[in-house]
């Protein structure tokens, strides 16, 4: 398994792994990731065995403190020298989920982000999904103002070094 950013030729593997992963009203479209990858390619950590993307986490670096819906739909709003780096989405395929895939990309993001001097990490989660993200310090911040895919979203977030 090896671990790299995504380049336009991942747009197609990205887009079908997304969709295997999330439901239509909340899975990113392909114009979506064309979009994103044109704007920050290094924000996406694909994770894949020899030729097959089985897993990836992606997101943008952003001055805003919380993550909001505009950030989904507005790559252009990224900023590289922002001090939080968002998450939009960690995706793993079924076929290898429960292998620690997620985990494994997650890590790569946060040692990626402290590196990068970044404040933290910031995602959003449903309920059933909290403690997996509290193992790797996120703290739950309560229901976020989200409604992407008209559903209850939980704002997580790790905060690296002193608390802002």
């Amino acid at each position: 398994m090896t671990i790299r950013h995504a380049e336009l030729k991942d747009l197609k593997a990205v887009t079908e792994v997304e969709a295997a992963c999330f439901p239509a009203a909340e899975a990113a479209t392909e114009k979506d990731f064309a979009e994103r990858l044109a704007v920050y390619p290094d924000y996406f950590w694909l994770m894949y065995d020899e030729n097959k993307l089985v897993s990836f986490v992606n997101g943008m670096v952003t001055d805003e403190k919380d993550l909001t819906d505009e950030m989904y739909s507005r790559a252009a709003i990224h900023n590289d020298k922002g001090g939080w780096q968002m998450i939009f989405g960690v995706n793993t395929i079924p076929e290898y989920r429960n292998r620690g895939c997620a985990a494994e990309v997650l890590r790569q993001v946060i040692s990626d982000a402290e590196k990068q001097k970044r404040k933290g990490i910031v995602l959003t989660c449903k309920k059933e999904k909290i403690s997996y993200y509290a193992k790797f310090g996120f703290v739950n911040e309560g229901i976020s103002d989200s409604v992407h895919g008209n559903v209850q979203w939980y704002q997580m977030r790790l905060t690296f070094g002193k608390k802002s």
